[in-house]
């Protein structure tokens, strides 16, 4: 296992290193959203009874926060790897397919933890978010960061230049992530839209966690938590056949 944990360190130092970048600034960004919305929409929507707005709303920026830092850590490795030519390191070190794709999950799983316990303790300083079960809150942070740790694998093994990583991150991960509830409950839309958003697995992620917090959900958390672990175990065959098979990364 030496070969794991020292890709696992290499990972986890190469965030690190640029916290500044990687951890503090998606904290300020996901405050900034916070102070927006909150000021704007406080005294005009109410999504849960007896559950102001803002704190409504901070469960789900704290999740979009670790989904999309989640799926940057490993996505955006991988593609650096590649285009500077030292992924041929990792390719001719003795590691599993299993072991590269432990490491690159472990590590975006750290990083999405990272964000969102840092966006949640700055939050307290501003507003007073009660946690209903910390079992829950915990489960669906961590199955979400690890689904788009895999998904970043995945990414990160298609694109061939940061274009096309960006295009992935712009026009799935981003439209995804804003259209699942994280700024509204489902029960507000109408049929069709609320149809729609059942499909969209990143709903379920931010449903169950937010349920971790006010044990209010728009369905049953564990439902979210059945539809989450699917999504993931398709995501990881996926990723583990594309490692194994070589795709795009052994020419």
């Amino acid at each position: 296992m030496t070969g794991f944990f020292t890709l696992l360190h290499k990972e986890l130092l190469r965030f690190w290193k640029v916290g500044l970048q990687t951890v503090f600034a998606p904290m300020l960004s996901t405050l900034l959203y916070l102070l927006i919305f909150s000021h704007v929409l406080e005294e005009h929507v109410q999504a849960y009874p007896g559950v102001a707005y803002t704190v409504f709303l901070v469960p789900g920026l704290v999740m979009m926060a670790m989904l999309q830092n989640a799926f940057a850590n490993s996505s955006s490795s991988l593609i650096q790897s590649k285009i500077s030519g030292n992924l041929v390191f990792v390719l001719l070190s003795p590691l599993s397919y299993q072991e590269i794709f432990l490491a690159y999950v472990l590590a975006s799983v750290v990083r999405g933890l990272a964000v969102g316990l840092g966006v949640y303790l700055v939050t307290l300083g501003f507003f007073e978010l009660p946690v209903s079960s910390f079992l829950w809150v915990f489960v669906f942070a961590l199955m979400g960061s690890a689904l788009l740790g895999a998904l970043g694998i995945i990414a990160g093994i298609w694109a061939e230049k940061f274009d096309q990583l960006a295009a992935f991150q712009n026009f799935v991960i981003l439209p995804l992530t804003f259209l699942s509830g994280v700024f509204y409950t489902i029960h507000s839309l109408p049929p069709f839209w609320q149809g729609l958003s059942h499909l969209n697995p990143f709903f379920y992620m931010i449903d169950g966690f937010r349920y971790g917090f006010f044990s209010v959900s728009d369905i049953s958390p564990y439902a979210s938590l059945g539809i989450v672990a699917a999504c993931f175990l398709a995501v990881s065959w996926l990723t583990l056949r594309m490692l194994r098979a070589g795709y795009k990364i052994r020419h």
